[in-house]
């Protein structure tokens, strides 16, 4: 039998017709790796961020320390408003993360381009919002906020809640608690799902499909807390002192370390006519009995009060009680 021989691009013309049946097989047997973000480091970051607005406004205020008590109250929701739409002009709309999100290595990615492509691998990939979602978070954020802000505080001003029962305040004001009540729903239903998925930390995220993914895969926690390491150590010892310091008497304290003291040469030779307690001379003299040493009225009197086995001073002799100085006496104890 005659074989005649393969054309010379056979095989090429082989390989292509086979390419895209492989590749659809290779595509059919792979797994989609699902995304794990932590849910800790997304609940950080909306934190972070309350915070970052809280030392903001702070600072704020301050420029207007020296206005009119009370001028800048009536415009609290103006300057939240104010604040919140400078955090998205110069992070969201310019594709940067918020202060929170940055340092919690994460940032914004539209979902709804990544179910497009239906593969996901590290988290890493995918685009950032566009400029429809960027003006609708704004929108829903920073206006959302202050309309219902204003609202609020109008309709308490007002007293719609007691004006009359079928009035057009009245059903405004069931109107207004109504919509609050399914915003809370809708919220806890949504923290039950972002609990058990790890996406969307709240409704707006939700609605415009805006994930929080990884933005860099290798990067430690930028937050350190050494300082607050320092300060929960410093407030159990401040509390240990304030707990012990009125159990102890200044007194015993004193007499125990007095032979520790440098100053030897004059705890050896007191001035008998010093009070041992204040060392100062007593206007009115007590003596305690029964060593007769010679103290002020007010300083005996209370040792004796705070402390029923007060010891003298000098002699250390437990004090039974208290005598008044005579006049006589304490004329020739001066001479």
């Amino acid at each position: 039998m005659n074989y005649s021989p393969p054309q010379e691009n056979t095989w090429i013309n082989i390989y292509h017709n086979l390419l895209p049946h492989w590749n659809s097989l290779i595509t059919s047997n792979q797994e989609i790796i699902p995304i794990v973000i932590s849910r800790v480091n997304q609940v950080d970051a909306a934190r972070l961020d309350i915070e970052m607005s809280a030392m903001l406004k702070e600072q704020l205020v301050k420029v207007f320390s020296l206005m009119k008590p009370g001028m800048l109250f009536q415009y609290d929701a103006e300057l939240d408003a104010f604040l919140e739409f400078m955090i998205w002009r110069f992070s969201i709309y310019v594709d940067k993360p918020t202060p929170g999100i940055a340092l919690m290595n994460l940032r914004y990615r539209d979902e709804n381009a990544i179910e497009e492509r239906g593969k996901v691998r590290t988290g890493l990939e995918g685009p950032g919002l566009t400029v429809s979602q960027k003006l609708w978070y704004c929108i829903a954020t920073v206006g959302g906020q202050y309309i219902w802000t204003r609202l609020q505080s109008f309709s308490a001003f007002r007293r719609w809640g007691d004006s009359e029962q079928r009035s057009f305040p009245r059903r405004l004001w069931f109107l207004l608690q109504s919509i609050e009540g399914i915003y809370k729903a809708a919220s806890f239903g949504n923290l039950l799902l972002f609990l058990y998925s790890g996406r969307y930390r709240n409704l707006v995220e939700r609605a415009l499909k805006a994930r929080l993914v990884y933005g860099s895969p290798n990067m430690n926690r930028a937050v350190s807390f050494e300082y607050m390491n320092r300060q929960l150590v410093w407030n159990e010892f401040s509390e240990m002192l304030l707990l012990l310091l009125p159990l102890l008497n200044s007194s015993m304290v004193k007499n125990f370390l007095q032979p520790f003291s440098k100053n030897k040469s004059l705890s050896s030779t007191p001035d008998d006519n010093l009070c041992p307690i204040c060392q100062a001379n007593p206007t009115t003299p007590f003596v305690a009995l029964p060593c007769q040493h010679r103290y002020c009225y007010y300083c005996l009197r209370t040792r004796c009060s705070a402390s029923p086995s007060f010891r003298c001073s000098r002699c250390s002799e437990p004090v039974v009680a208290m005598q008044r100085v005579s006049l006589v006496d304490n004329l020739s104890h001066k001479q």
